[in-house]
This record gives C-alpha cells, sequence and structure tokens, in this order.
C-alpha cells in the first residue's frame, strides 16, 4: 500500500477541499485518463484496489501510471474511548482529490480497453470520474489560445493599432 516513508510530522488537520484542481488536471504520461468529477479523500486502499483492477483488464499491454499520492495521515481513536486525552494514532493514509484532477493514465491499449480498464478502477472509488483523452486537452488548450489571440486582436482594433485593419473613414481624411 501506497504511504510516504517518512514525514516531517506524524498528524495532520483535516482542512479543507474547495475549488477546483489546477495541477495535476491534464495528462502528461499516458493518452487516456481518469478524472476526478468531486472533492474527496481517496485512501491507499482504494487507490491498490482501483490499480489491480486496471492491471487484470489490461492484461500483459499497456502502462499505467498512477497520478496521486496518499500524503494526509487520518487519525482516529479506538473504540469506546472517552473524550479527551489527545488527538488518535494515524489509522491510515489518504490522497487528497478535488475536482479535476486526473488520478490514472493508461498508455499502450486502445480506446475500448483504456475505457473498460477506466470504468472498472472508477467502481473502486468512492467519486465520479469521467474517462479523458490526451487528445481533448490538446483541443482545449488550443481553443484557449486561439479565444485569447481573438481577444487581443478585438483589443487592438478598438485601440486603432491593428495593423490587419483598413483605415476608417477619420483616418483616412486626416
Amino acid at each position: 500500500m501506497l504511504m510516504p516513508k517518512r514525514t516531517k510530522f506524524r498528524k495532520q488537520q483535516r482542512g479543507r477541499m474547495t475549488g477546483t484542481e489546477t495541477r495535476g488536471a491534464a495528462i502528461h504520461f499516458g493518452d487516456f485518463g481518469l478524472q476526478a468529477l468531486e472533492p474527496a479523500w481517496i485512501t491507499s486502499r482504494q487507490i491498490e484496489a482501483a490499480r489491480r483492477a486496471m492491471s487484470r483488464s489490461i492484461r500483459r499491454g499497456g502502462q499505467i501510471w498512477i497520478r496521486i499520492f496518499p500524503d494526509k495521515p487520518v487519525t482516529a481513536r479506538p473504540a469506546e474511548t472517552r473524550m479527551g486525552s489527545g488527538k488518535g494514532a494515524p489509522e491510515f493514509w489518504v490522497a487528497v482529490v478535488k475536482p479535476g484532477r486526473i488520478l490514472f493514465e493508461i498508455n499502450g491499449v486502445d480506446e475500448e480497453t483504456a475505457r473498460e480498464a477506466m470504468r472498472l478502477a472508477g467502481h473502486k472509488l468512492p467519486i465520479a470520474t469521467k474517462f479523458v483523452r490526451r487528445s481533448d486537452f490538446a483541443e482545449h488548450s488550443s481553443h484557449l489560445a486561439a479565444t485569447a489571440a481573438n481577444e487581443a486582436q478585438t483589443a487592438r482594433k478598438l485601440a486603432g493599432t491593428d495593423a490587419g485593419a483598413r483605415p476608417t473613414e477619420e483616418a483616412a481624411n486626416a
């Protein structure tokens, strides 16, 4: 099971999972990925169960990347213990996941096999997930670049400094 070799502090506060993921939200290693749609703590046991399901599904072909790591300790008190006397001992480790995070990536298999492997992995996780392709992110980033270029061109036209624009009547008369 996944857990850090050592940490600076044994225990952490719970924290909050607000907003969407900014880092780790694009596919970098494989051709296909599994993206989180909800915020959650995903335990090391759940990550391992999903990894096993994917590995069995793709058999010998392909490669899998696990893009999340359980680095947050969750503490628990023993059963039927009275309140007080400090915080409990670390029980298990979780990965904090926000919407948009890529959880797993896969390469070396066709899309149908990858989709089935990701579906099986998604059933092992406590959140809603979505199958994504690397090409989806390329189209999205090129769309953002095109939108930014169009906005810049519109701003230049409004300022009257666009070299490609035809001169207006006032500029021609002057």
